[in-house]
């Protein structure tokens, strides 16, 4: 049997931990993870940046790692995926301008299956018209798209995620544990100690 393929969006500045972590976690729980990226092949990176916590007014930002793609945007067919990971950091700003971006998270969304967004990759989700009557959380910074949109914003722990139907989201990397646990609950798996 053929392991679920699970879908990735990404793109330049996303944020380190927040792409690394899952892609290589759900690998471990055996799902394939295709990793794409508007106008990138198969073998193109991408950069990342490492937000951290230091006591500012708002997350510091540093240069991370290269992130290789693993899939071609412009050929990927989502009926072929059981879900839908969005990751934060400054991506999603402009990965919010592709309308087939938008199009991707719109057939997740209503096909009912499993999608997970944490920190600013609501900011997708918003552009994309889907937290009508949702609840979820994000960066506290991007509260006010949550509502525009028509969703409600919840606030949360940074360590904790909420679950509305079949969307997950957490505020930040910190939460992965919790993120991630519900994110394969929601793929069918059973998360056992």
């Amino acid at each position: 049997m053929n392991s679920p393929k699970l879908l990735l969006l990404a793109g330049d500045y996303v944020e380190d931990y927040e792409i690394m972590v899952p892609f290589q976690t759900l690998q471990t729980f055996g799902y394939e993870v295709d990793a794409i990226c508007p106008e990138k092949k198969p073998g193109d990176q991408i950069r990342t940046a490492i937000h951290d916590f230091e006591g500012d007014q708002t997350y510091s930002e540093k240069r991370g790692h290269n992130f290789t793609i693993n899939a071609d945007f412009a050929t990927i067919d989502p009926e072929d995926y059981a879900g839908l990971v969005i990751p934060g950091g400054r991506a999603p700003e402009y990965l919010r301008l592709n309308t087939r971006v938008l199009e991707l998270v719109r057939h997740f969304m209503e096909s009912d299956k499993p999608v997970a967004a944490i920190c600013h990759g609501v900011q997708i989700l918003s552009a994309a018209g889907v937290l009508e009557g949702r609840r979820c959380t994000a960066y506290p910074a991007c509260s006010p798209e949550i509502r525009q949109s028509g969703g409600e914003y919840v606030p949360l722990s940074v360590t904790d995620a909420v679950v509305d139907g079949n969307l997950v989201t957490s505020p930040a990397w910190p939460g992965h544990p919790a993120w991630l646990r519900k994110f394969v609950e929601l793929l069918g798996a059973q998360v056992t100690l």
